[in-house]
């Protein structure tokens, strides 16, 4: 059977959301990683009736190429490296060291700021749905993953729309309880040739969905919105 595209990220959610109704996990929480993931969580957690939050992280590019990620850095100082990248690269210590954190000031200020001064769900004991656009290297996803099982997350599932089959089994090895993917294409090219439309989502479109969730799960609590 022919694999089917996806018409934007929040149709792709709809059809993740979907296939995670099935799972029956208790109490789950959904996490996006911003941007691109949150259009896709916002419709995941929906699905689901679930909290929605971001965990934001960024990718360490090489030097002479800032696409290729040697590494990631998440919330609370969370940092994954590919060894052999970083040896490749042919980065010294110290240089490792001052993009980290110029890449951790920036994960801090960005979290802040989609977060809308609301503090991070709390993860403790619960199942954990990361979700994002797409998978492909999987770095930014390692640190995102690690960043909530050091938060407590009792069970951690990443779910995206489209997946590097590869990198979803390393990932699935240890990093993560499980990978959901709906479309596992042998060889990925990109991850915006699954889309129709792939556009950029802006900071203004990840804090609208996010403080919607948010208001959604008040009203739903029947408590009052601080």
């Amino acid at each position: 059977m022919a694999m089917s595209r996806f018409h934007d990220r929040r149709e792709a959610g709809r059809r993740l959301g979907r296939r995670l109704r099935a799972s029956k996990s208790e109490n789950p929480i959904v996490v996006g990683l911003p941007r691109g993931g949150i259009p896709v969580a916002f419709e995941v957690a929906r699905a689901l009736d679930a909290p929605l939050d971001v965990v934001v992280a960024r990718k360490i590019g090489a030097p002479d190429n800032p696409e290729y990620g040697i590494g990631a850095v998440s919330e609370d100082g969370v940092t994954v490296f590919h060894e052999d990248a970083v040896a490749d690269a042919g980065m010294s210590p110290e240089d490792l060291d001052r993009h980290v954190a110029i890449e951790a000031k920036e994960v801090d200020a960005r979290a802040r700021r989609f977060r809308d001064g609301r503090p991070p769900v709390d993860v403790k004991g619960r199942t954990v749905f990361l979700v994002d656009d797409g998978l492909a290297t999987g770095v930014t996803a390692t640190a995102a993953a690690r960043l909530l099982r050091k938060r407590g997350a009792s069970r951690v599932v990443l779910a995206v729309p489209v997946c590097s089959p590869d990198t979803a089994e390393d990932l699935a090895r240890g990093e993560v309880d499980e990978v959901v993917c709906l479309l596992a294409p042998p060889t990925m090219w990109a991850i915006g040739a699954w889309y129709d439309d792939f556009g950029q989502v802006p900071d203004e479109e990840v804090i609208r969905l996010l403080g919607e969730a948010h208001a959604r799960g008040v009203e739903r609590r029947g408590t009052p919105e601080r």
